[in-house]
Order: C-alpha cells, then structure tokens, then sequence
C-alpha cells in the first residue's frame, strides 16, 4: 500500500529541493521527519510538510500503521519560472528569474 502527497509550485529551485529529497528517500518515516527538523535548509522544512501531510494521508485514507511506513518515493521536478526584471544603471535592464518546483512524495509499507 502505497500514498501520495503533491506540492506544486513551491517556490524553491528543483535543485535545492533534490539535496534534501536525497537525503531523506528509503528512510523510516521517523528518521525521515528527524533530520528534516534538524536539517538548517529552507527545503527541510517544506519538505517536512510535505512528508507529514502524506502520514496523514496514509493513515486517514488507508488506515496504515505509522511505524513500518517508509518514504518509498521521492523527486522534485522543475516547476514554472517566474521571470521579472531589474533596472541596472545607464537605462538597462536585467532578468531576474524566481526559480520554483514540483515535489512528489510516495509512503508504503512494502505491501500491496
């Protein structure tokens, strides 16, 4: 059994999203929301939502036992950018990009 939680949108790049996701894919659930509170980055803490929201999931929609539930699945993929501009001396102008990102978070116990 297996379930999901989705974040679109989070305005962190796809980038620093994957070094948390690393850290924390194949872990117990507990280890995982562990070095998730512990972790200084900003990615840490939205990605502990994430993972808390799919707990609840887990146990409201499938009644699954929260002790054996692991994070099977993890990936943060590219979202959309939002571009802007910035005025820079002598009348030019330069593009500043706000880099944003789509996390996908998978919990199971290992049955079907």
């Amino acid at each position: 059994m297996e379930t999901r939680a989705i974040l679109n949108g989070v305005r962190l790049s796809a980038q620093k999203g994957r070094l948390i996701a690393d850290q924390i894919r194949g872990l117990q659930v507990e280890k995982a929301l562990t070095l998730l509170n512990f972790s200084p980055k900003k990615g840490a803490v939205i990605m502990r939502k994430v993972l808390e929201s799919a707990i609840a999931n887990a146990e409201h929609n499938d009644g699954a036992d929260i002790d054996e539930l692991k994070v099977t699945r993890i990936y943060v993929e590219k979202g959309p950018v939002l571009k802007r501009t910035h005025t820079r001396a002598k009348g030019r102008g330069v593009q500043v990009l706000k880099h944003s990102c789509n996390i996908n978070l998978t919990v199971g116990d290992g049955r079907k």
